[in-house]
């Protein structure tokens, strides 16, 4: 019964900005660690960002200080500002929802949004 879908992607040049939403239904996650991941060409799937519960954040080396990750827990809904964009951001990215515990709960995964950057 959960989903995650995400919004917001699509085709900017470097330097632009996009906005990505990930609108999850089924059940609360606002005690949940939500996130987003990308996957490139050629490359393996990497934790972009991650908002954890408590309101602190953490941001993979490659995109501090140009993307900000954002939630709104009255919505079931978490955000990827993406500002400065560049051609080596274009990638899949995916939504996910932690688990509090794998033995009772699985992640789950938004099934992917295209972003791309061209120079």
């Amino acid at each position: 019964q959960v989903q995650l879908v995400e919004s917001g992607g699509g085709l900017v040049h470097a330097g632009g900005s996009l906005k990505l939403s990930c609108a999850a239904s089924g059940r609360d996650f606002s005690m949940n660690t939500m996130g987003w991941y990308r996957q490139g060409p050629g490359k393996q799937r990497e934790l972009v960002a991650a908002s954890f519960s408590g309101g602190t954040t953490n941001y993979a080396a490659s995109v501090k200080g140009r993307f900000t990750i954002s939630r709104d827990n009255a919505k079931n809904t978490v955000y990827l500002q993406m500002n400065s964009l560049k051609p080596e951001d274009t990638a899949v990215y995916y939504c996910n929802v932690e688990s509090e515990d794998l033995r009772y709960e699985p992640d789950y995964w938004g099934q992917g949004i295209q972003v791309t950057v061209s120079s």
